[in-house]
C-alpha cells in the first residue's frame, strides 16, 4: 500500500509503526456552526483512508479532535474565538452550541456513510493534558510570556520551516503586520489571556494565568494522549500545512524530542467557480441542503469518489446531478442482476485489480470505474458480480449491497399490462392515462431493453 506523504513530498509504500495496528489522528470540526460540503470532502477522503487500511486488515484505532473553544477568527493568534462569537450571536452557552452542531456533524456522517472514528476528542474536555503540554516546552524553553498570553518561540525550533517549504525570512521581511510583542512573526500562541473587560464562557485557571488553550495545541495534546508520542497517519486538508500542522510538528517534537507523525495525508480543496469553498465567502451547501433540492446525500460521496482526493474537485449542482444519474444507474443496474441468478467466471483477477487501485494512494477513480467494468462484462454471472460490487462497497461506501428490489404490487402490474396493450393498440389518451395512474401511486415507467418496468419515485 502506497500514500503520498506531505512530510517528503513522494509516495511511499505505507508501514505501520506496529506490524497489524494502524494510528490515525484526523483533524475534525470547529463545531461553531454548520460542516458545509467542501468540509465534508475532507471527511470523506479520511474514512475512504480509513476503510482501505481495514481492508488490509489493519485494525484501526482513528482519533477525531472536536474543537469546542481556542479557534480564534484570524490564524494570527488575533481575532474572537468562534465558538465565543457564535454563543454571543444565538444567545446560548457555548457548550450548547457546540453539542448542537456536533449532533448534526454526526448526522453528515451517517448520510455520507461516514464511519465515526474511534474516539470523539473535545478539546474542553482535555485542557489539563493541555497544560502539561506547554509545562513541557517551558521546561525546555520554548515559551515565552506576553500581555496577551503564552507564546511558542518558533526560532528556537530549527526544522520549523521544512514541514510546509517555509521561506521564514521572506515572512518576517514581508507584510507590516503588526505582531504585538510576538518575537517573531510565525510564533503561535499556546495559552491565551481572558480579557479583564470581557468574561468569557469557557476559560480556566493555568500557572500562567485565567485564560484558555490556543487551537493548535489542542490536536497535539489529544493526538499523543491517546496515540503516544509517535504515531502513523495524520490527516486533514491541505489548507493545514502551512500553518495549523506545521505548529503542531513543532510543539509536538519539541516536547517529546520524538518524531511526531510518520505520514501526513493531506485531501485538496472543494473548489467553486475555480475558488476554493470556505465559510468566509458564504452561499455554501450544507448535506441538508443537497437534500432539500432532491439529491441523495450518496451522490455527493460518489461524485467525490470521481476525482482523487489530492486533486481539487469543481463543485456545480449540474456536475452532482451526473453523479446522481450515474449513482442511480449503478444501483439499477444492481437491482436487476440480483434477479438473473446466473453463475460464471472466477473474480481473482478483478479483486487484485481492485486492490491495486486502491493501494496506489487511494485511486478511487480508478476501483469506481473497474465497478462499471464488473457490471458490463460479460465473463461473470451476475452471483460473482454482486460478490464482487459487495466486497468493493466496503471501500466505496455507497450501500451497494442494500439495494432492494421495489416490491411492486400486482395492482400496478396489472395497470402496466393495460398501458401497453393500449400503446399496441395505439389508444394514446388511455395509455397517457394509465401512465398517471402508476404516477399517482408513486412509481415510474422505465423503458429497457427488457420491455418496460416500474420504479418508485423517491
Amino acid at each position: 500500500m502506497k500514500l503520498y506523504n506531505t512530510l517528503t513530498r513522494k509516495k511511499e509504500e505505507f508501514k505501520p509503526i506496529k506490524k497489524t495496528q494502524v494510528g490515525i489522528y484526523s483533524c475534525g470540526p470547529t463545531v461553531y456552526w454548520y460542516q458545509h460540503i467542501g468540509n465534508l470532502r475532507t471527511y470523506i477522503f479520511s474514512d475512504i483512508l480509513r476503510k482501505v487500511l481495514e481492508y488490509n486488515n489493519y485494525k484501526v484505532k482513528q482519533v477525531m479532535n472536536v474543537t469546542d473553544v481556542g479557534h480564534l477568527t484570524s490564524d494570527a493568534d488575533t481575532g474572537e474565538d468562534k465558538m465565543e462569537k457564535a454563543a454571543k450571536k444565538e444567545g446560548k452557552k457555548a457548550s450548547e452550541i457546540a453539542n448542537h452542531y456536533l449532533k448534526i456533524f454526526k448526522q453528515d456522517f451517517k448520510k455520507l456513510n461516514i464511519e465515526e472514528p474511534s474516539i470523539w476528542s473535545k478539546a474542553t474536555q482535555h485542557i489539563k493534558e493541555q497544560i502539561e503540554l506547554i509545562k513541557k516546552l517551558e521546561e525546555k524553553g520554548y515559551i515565552y510570556k506576553t500581555k496577551d498570553g503564552i507564546y511558542f518561540d518558533t526560532s528556537k525550533f530549527k526544522p520549523y520551516a521544512k514541514f510546509a517549504k517555509l521561506n521564514v525570512k521572506a515572512l518576517e521581511a514581508g507584510k507590516r503586520i503588526d505582531v504585538g510583542e510576538k518575537k517573531n512573526k510565525t510564533d503561535f500562541a499556546l495559552w491565551k489571556f481572558s480579557d479583564k473587560k470581557e468574561k468569557r464562557q469557557q476559560e480556566w485557571k493555568s500557572p500562567w494565568g485565567v485564560g484558555f488553550p490556543g487551537w493548535h495545541l489542542e490536536c497535539s495534546a489529544m493526538s499523543m494522549k491517546y496515540l503516544g508520542n509517535h504515531f502513523d497517519i495524520h490527516t486533514g486538508g491541505e489548507d493545514h500545512i502551512p500553518v495549523h500542522h506545521t505548529n503542531e510538528i513543532a510543539q509536538s517534537e519539541a516536547a517529546t524530542e520524538e518524531k511526531f507523525v510518520n505520514y501526513w495525508v493531506h485531501g485538496a480543496f472543494l473548489l467553486s467557480k475555480g475558488e476554493k469553498v470556505s465559510k468566509s465567502k458564504g452561499g455554501l451547501f450544507t448535506i441538508s441542503d443537497l437534500e432539500e433540492k432532491g439529491f441523495d446525500p450518496l451522490a455527493y460521496r460518489y461524485l467525490c469518489l470521481t476525482t482523487k482526493y489530492r486533486m481539487p474537485l469543481n463543485f456545480t449542482l449540474k456536475a452532482l446531478e451526473s453523479a446522481q444519474i450515474s449513482f442511480d444507474k449503478l444501483k439499477d443496474r444492481i437491482t436487476k442482476l440480483k434477479q438473473e441468478k446466473t453463475s460464471k467466471g472466477t473474480t481473482k483477477s478483478y479483486e487484485k485489480q481492485f486492490l491495486e487501485h486502491i493501494n496506489n494512494d487511494l485511486n478511487l477513480p480508478g476501483a469506481l470505474a473497474l465497478v462499471w467494468e464488473v457490471i458490463k462484462t460479460e465473463k461473470l454471472g451476475s452471483k460473482q458480480k454482486l460478490e464482487l460490487i459487495k466486497k468493493f462497497d466496503k471501500v466505496l461506501g455507497l450501500d451497494l449491497n442494500k439495494i432492494k428490489q421495489d416490491k411492486i404490487p400486482t395492482e400496478l402490474k396489472e395497470l402496466l399490462k393495460q398501458r401497453e396493450k393500449a400503446r399496441k393498440d395505439k389508444d394514446w389518451s388511455r395509455a397517457d392515462k394509465l401512465r398517471d395512474d402508476i404516477n399517482s401511486k408513486g412509481f415510474l415507467i422505465e423503458d429497457s431493453s427488457e420491455g418496460p418496468r416500474l420504479k418508485r419515485i423517491k
